[in-house]
């Protein structure tokens, strides 16, 4: 049985400043909890019988089983499924020496979750295992954010810093999204040690971090000079740009 204490603690975690205080977060669904539970410490999971009796050695430091009218309760979704887990928040710090030597993934005050999560779950598929977080951007671990990212939270450690002041000491070329930027196939090679740097979904990259952008990118619309749609989202953007620097070289062999 869920009890009702249960759910309001789960309810809790709603907030971020409460997440922030108990380093834990919840996972919802079958492939999104499946996913996490062998890379992240399981505080508490809460299923249905028969969810559990699937899975018999699941490693929790608890576990209840709900009904289905209990876990609709819990749910911060629209359509509750059969299982869901509150995880612990992992204390990472940056690597310095790693992010000196790779490329890195930076957001200026991203505002929305889903855009948040779905940027964690593209950096991970092109191999970027750090995101570097305005103080002023979304939560990760919102539950909208983990629900984005598809269990790519527990891949790519994202720290908040005051990117003002952190991307100046890796000493890596920054490549920012802007309009007014230059074409982004136009560039034959791109570097794989260098800082993408990402802006506000409304007002892009702020006017404090302008001047740490060594190159401006644009990704053009087709064809060229065409009226289409104002600008792109922003996960989209940051999917065509990343997709760039992972191209091999023209004259590379590829496996």
């Amino acid at each position: 049985m869920l009890s009702k204490a249960k759910i309001k603690w789960i309810h809790s975690l709603n907030l971020k400043k409460n997440r922030k205080e108990l380093h834990l977060f919840v996972a919802e669904g079958h492939k999104l909890v499946t996913e996490l539970l062998p890379l992240m410490s399981c505080r508490f999971l809460t299923a249905t019988a028969e969810w559990l009796q699937k899975y018999p050695d699941i490693q929790a430091a608890e576990i209840a089983e709900a009904s289905l009218q209990e876990l609709n309760k819990a749910s911060n979704q629209q359509h509750p499924q059969e299982v869901l887990a509150v995880f612990e928040i992992p204390d990472r710090k940056p690597d310095l020496n790693y992010l000196k030597n790779n490329l890195t993934l930076a957001l200026d005050n991203i505002q929305d979750p889903g855009n948040l999560g779905t940027i964690v779950r593209t950096a991970d598929w092109f191999g970027i295992n750090t995101l570097l977080c305005s103080v002023g951007c979304a939560d990760a671990y919102n539950p909208k954010s983990v629900q984005a990212s598809m269990g790519s939270i527990a891949r790519v450690a994202v720290h908040y810093v005051k990117l003002e002041e952190f991307i100046p000491t890796l000493n890596l070329p920054v490549f920012g999204a802007f309009l007014e930027g230059k074409n982004l196939y136009e560039f034959r090679h791109l570097p794989q040690a260098a800082v993408i740097l990402m802006g506000n979904e409304s007002n892009g990259i702020s006017g404090k971090l302008k001047p740490l952008v060594n190159e401006k990118l644009y990704i053009p619309e087709f064809p060229p000079g065409s009226i289409r749609a104002e600008s792109l989202n922003v996960s989209i953007a940051t999917g065509i740009i990343c997709a760039a620097f992972r191209k091999p070289p023209t004259n590379a062999r590829l496996p």
